[in-house]
C-alpha cells in the first residue's frame, strides 16, 4: 500500500551546476549526496516538508539518466511513492497486469528497496516504489523517551 510521495526525482547533468539554483535561488538546501552505483547515479537529497526532491545525475554513459538527459533534457525523471512492503506491492501490481521494469526490488539510495512501474503502465509516468531500509525501519520503531 502506497504511504505517502518519497521524493520527485530530477534529471540534471550536473548536481554541481544546478545546486546554486536551489540553494540561493529557492533557499532550499542539499541534505546529503550519495553516489548509488547499482542505478548508475549520484543523487543529491533536498528535503522540503514530508517530502524530497531528488536531483539525479547520471555517473557513465551506460545509465539511463543519461538516455534519458540525451533524449529529453533535464526535468521531472520520476515520481517515487514510499510503500511499507515492496514484493508483496509488486506481486499486486503483477496480479493487475501493471508491467514492471524488474522482477525483482532492487537495491536504491540510502539502502532502500525500490522498483519501477513501467511508463506505459502508468500512462507515462515513470513511477518508483521505494521501501525503506530495515535498519531505519527498526530505528523508527524504537521508542524514544
Amino acid at each position: 500500500m502506497i504511504k505517502k510521495i518519497s521524493h520527485i526525482a530530477i534529471a540534471v547533468k550536473s548536481i554541481e551546476e544546478v545546486k546554486n539554483f536551489y540553494e540561493e535561488v529557492l533557499g532550499l538546501k542539499i541534505e546529503k549526496i550519495e553516489k548509488v552505483p547499482e542505478r548508475k547515479v549520484k543523487v543529491a537529497f533536498i528535503p522540503i516538508g514530508e517530502t524530497r526532491i531528488e536531483l539525479v545525475e547520471p555517473l557513465d554513459e551506460n545509465s539511463p539518466v543519461k538516455k534519458f538527459l540525451d533524449e529529453r533534457g533535464g526535468g521531472i525523471h520520476h515520481i517515487c511513492f514510499e510503500v511499507n512492503e515492496i514484493e508483496k506491492e509488486m506481486e499486486r501490481l503483477k496480479e493487475k497486469g501493471i508491467k514492471l521494469t524488474t522482477d525483482k526490488p532492487e537495491k536504491g539510495a540510502e539502502g532502500n528497496l525500490v522498483c519501477f512501474i513501467h511508463p506505459k503502465s502508468a500512462y507515462g509516468v515513470l513511477i518508483e516504489l521505494n521501501e525503506k531500509n530495515l535498519k531505519e525501519k527498526n530505528e523508527s520503531l524504537v521508542r524514544k523517551d
